[in-house]
């Protein structure tokens, strides 16, 4: 009754002195793919953190990554953990049934490490070996978490697309949720 953190034969693998590398194909699931890799297909050492970042977030409060929040319907978990984060709040994403197996302390320093594996651009994200470190060593001062990526998703009952800097696009089949403009509209 152990559970194990593993991969469902989606891992790409990497030759012994790459550490990364691209593909056309992308697998996964979107909200535990890097950005990196969900957009450009481009994997690398970083991509598993962020997917443990997000799955660290989730363990914490007990829910999954793609969860509705009535106070930010436009926010998936990462999101809702960052906004906190940056409001001094982030003790209320933690899930009240953990009770007192973990201090106040341990649950924001997981929030803290988990922020830092989900930060949108790969460089800045810890390597695993850091991660685990800093999980086993609470004397470790830990850098304070840059933005995260994917912290906003579509609202699929409103016409607009919210954003994480706070703006909105239409969406009204004029523009793309990515506001990525297509000028050939024949098929090849």
């Amino acid at each position: 009754m152990n559970p194990k953190i593993s991969d469902f034969g989606m891992a790409r693998i990497c030759g012994g002195d790459q550490i990364q590398g691209s593909t056309n194909r992308v697998v996964g699931t979107y909200g535990y793919m890097s950005p990196e890799y969900a957009m450009e297909g481009i994997f690398s050492i970083k991509s598993d953190v962020y997917s443990f970042g997000v799955l660290l977030l989730e363990i914490i409060s007990g829910k999954r990554n793609s969860a509705y929040y009535h106070e930010n319907p436009s926010s998936n978990l990462v999101g809702h953990v960052w906004e906190l984060w940056k409001e001094g709040n982030c003790t209320d994403i933690v899930n009240e049934s953990m009770g007192d197996s973990c201090s106040k302390e341990e649950a924001l320093r997981c929030i803290q490490i988990g922020l830092l594996c989900v930060q949108e651009f790969a460089d800045d994200r810890p390597n695993m070996s850091a991660v685990v470190f800093m999980l086993a060593n609470n004397d470790v001062v830990l850098a304070p978490p840059k933005r995260p990526a994917y912290i906003f998703k579509r609202k699929y009952h409103g016409e607009s697309l919210s954003r994480s800097d706070g703006t909105t696009s239409a969406n009204d089949g004029t523009t793309s949720a990515n506001d990525v403009t297509v000028s050939i509209v024949e098929g090849r």
